[in-house]
């Protein structure tokens, strides 16, 4: 099938419901017994949030927000795919697909749409404007949910070079952080003719055996991220890359614990001064954490790390690629790094505020970094 048809976002009062009954009969564990994050969420600011999302959190307003911006599904290899499509009023505009992570979903795009797709609208008239394709990844949001293994990167990536076929586009880019760096990246390596060229705001490229001997005092930060990663914030990707169904049990039954389970992620990944809410409006972060557990999406979106669990590996390409470093990403490489796996890079900056999540953190700049980069090749 490859039908395209409009959808919208509406779920059910009951379900709403059963999430605030189910918030009031929490069974909450003990205190940590740290006075910081370093054993996982505090008890007292997961009780605020989940207060705060019992008694005062609307969905409807999100769900209203959603229900704004032009949404689609349609069928490729067998898989409804839910997915944003923008048109710009301008000619001109240049195809854009944008692909998120975890836990990340479609509304980290939510800001930037407009700007992207109608620069003059928002005080850019002689900006790259964008047609805006915004799918959410198999198994996460309003996509819908493998029931046979496969599903990993390269189908993703040969799934949006259909998506984009399927549109009309004749010619687009594509752009990625988290996973969505990893399917980007393997559209690249797919090398479709339409693929002009890519943004990556999570590069993958990585240090080798010989760089150790002189690394910069920058390297040297990023090495030493590299190791805190790996020994002590690193424990939710083996378990989804291991043992996503036994996980999921718990995160589909407790919206506490699904709360739980993404807040600590945007502790840890984004640019803030000790809450995530400095960060981002705590509105928008129940946003993002009900959109998981209306859909249920606990285990399916944490299968993909089962899936794909050596995808974040370094690819040589040769398409034009576009890098934009914010400096509380959870790996930041060097340009020299980049420089060995990347034979044309076509824009290279380095923000100084921002985190993992760059277009919902830092909109504004986000905007600027895929005007600055892809304006190189409209």
């Amino acid at each position: 099938m490859t039908m395209i048809e409009p959808f919208k976002v509406a779920i059910p009062q009951a379900e709403i419901d059963d999430l605030r009954s189910r918030l009031s009969a929490t069974r909450w564990p003990s205190r940590e017994t740290v006075g910081d994050w370093s054993q996982g969420a505090p008890l007292a600011a997961v009780q605020a949030l989940c207060e705060y999302w019992r008694t005062e959190y609307d969905w409807r307003r999100c769900e209203a927000a959603l229900n704004a911006v032009p949404q689609f599904l349609t069928d490729i290899n067998g898989l409804p795919i839910h997915f944003f499509h923008v048109r710009s009023p301008d000619s001109n505009a240049l195809p854009l697909i944008l692909t998120h992570g975890w836990p990340g979903s479609v509304l980290e795009f939510m800001r930037v749409i407009g700007p992207l797709t109608d620069p003059a609208a928002h005080g850019a008239p002689n900006a790259q404007a964008f047609h805006v394709i915004a799918p959410s990844l198999p198994g996460y949001g309003f996509s819908g949910k493998p029931d046979t293994v496969g599903w990993g990167v390269e189908k993703i990536a040969d799934a949006w070079i259909t998506l984009m076929r399927r549109l009309g586009y004749a010619r687009f880019v594509a752009q990625g952080g988290d996973w969505g760096a990893a399917v980007t990246t393997a559209i690249a390596m797919a090398k479709p003719p339409e693929c002009a060229a890519i943004h990556l705001n999570m590069p993958l490229v990585f240090p080798e055996a010989s760089d150790f001997a002189d690394l910069t005092t920058a390297e040297q930060a990023t090495v030493d991220s590299m190791k805190y990663y790996q020994d002590r914030d690193s424990g939710y990707a083996k378990l989804q890359g291991t043992r996503p169904q036994t996980v999921g049990y718990a995160l589909a039954d407790s919206p506490a614990g699904q709360a739980a389970w993404i807040y600590e992620k945007l502790q840890a990944w984004t640019d803030n001064e000790g809450l995530p809410e400095s960060a981002l409006e705590r509105d928008a972060i129940l946003d993002l954490i009900s959109l998981y557990w209306f859909t249920n999406s606990a285990a399916s979106s944490g299968r993909l790390y089962w899936e794909s669990a050596d995808a974040f590996k370094a690819q040589k390409l040769d398409l034009p690629v576009g890098v934009s470093i914010f400096p509380k990403e959870i790996f930041r490489p060097s340009r020299r790094w980049a420089d060995r796996m990347y034979s044309n890079i076509l824009h290279w900056n380095e923000l100084d505020k921002g985190g993992h999540f760059g277009a919902f953190e830092q909109p504004e700049a986000f905007v600027i970094e895929l005007r600055n980069c892809f304006g190189k090749i409209a």
